[in-house]
């Protein structure tokens, strides 16, 4: 099939690629490198003619939480309309575990928002909650770092390698619409604060990390609410996996 990615450059939209093509599926990449603005939905219509499943796993840019539900909402807007004026019959989301049960940021806020869109639009669909990324604690004490200091909530999680959210990804987008898919998560559970001090030091950065309920997730983001449920999917890579592919590709040679 003809398979539509949306952030086809990014993190987990490049994997969805890989695996795409190794299942024998033609991915098209929707980015604006490919001429298509998905704010306006310049370029939508001709990218879309021909396909026929879209998978959206776009990120939004970091900004407070009402331009972040207004980004979502404008892009998920433009790809569902176009979707069914070019007869696209699957449109495959990537979501977060457990979205509905917490505030957390402003981005839990857009998420919930293309969930909303996707499950009462037009064209039939799959969402594919996925838990936290692997990179997902570094990226968060990137944000609250000072001065080589990091400040980050204790959490509870069952991270998930991004190659298999791809992967989880492209199985979703070969089968039928399935409404709300199995959460996906990793086989481990792990404190974000280990996590994070872990991956620093797996890619060579020093930093130092404070446990803190003050930092940027709270705690209504404590306890089990980040872990999947009793039906999630479980994928097969660790987090021990995955730092010691970061760590060899920190020491390749070149």
């Amino acid at each position: 099939m003809r398979v539509a990615v949306a952030g086809a450059s990014g993190n987990i939209g490049s994997h969805t690629v890989t695996a795409l093509q190794r299942h024998g599926h033609d991915p098209v990449p929707i980015s604006r490198s490919h001429g298509v603005d998905l704010l306006t939905g310049q370029g939508l219509d001709e990218l879309l003619s021909g396909v026929d499943v879209v998978v959206d796993a776009i990120s939004a840019p970091p900004a407070d939480r009402e331009a972040t539900m207004m980004y979502f909402a404008t892009t998920t807007e433009n790809l569902l309309a176009a979707e069914q004026r070019a007869g696209v019959r699957h449109h495959v989301l990537l979501s977060i575990v457990e979205v509905h049960r917490i505030a957390g940021t402003a981005h839990y806020s857009g998420k919930r928002e293309q969930e909303r869109l996707v499950s009462t639009g037009p064209v039939p669909w799959t969402i594919v909650p996925a838990t936290q990324f692997f990179d997902f604690a570094a990226t968060v004490a990137g944000w609250t770092e000072r001065d080589g200091t990091a400040y980050l909530a204790p959490l509870l999680v069952q991270p998930i390698a991004p190659a298999d959210v791809g992967e989880f990804l492209a199985e979703a987008a070969g089968g039928p619409p399935q409404g709300r898919h199995p959460g996906v998560a990793g086989p481990d559970r792990h404190d974000l604060v280990d996590m994070a001090r872990r991956t620093h030091q797996a890619m060579g950065r020093a930093m130092k990390i404070v446990p803190t309920w003050e930092a940027i997730l709270g705690p209504d983001m404590a306890g089990n609410v980040l872990l999947p449920g009793p039906d999630a999917r479980i994928a097969p890579t660790t987090f021990d996996d995955w730092l010691a592919e970061q760590e060899a590709e920190r020491v390749r040679p070149g």
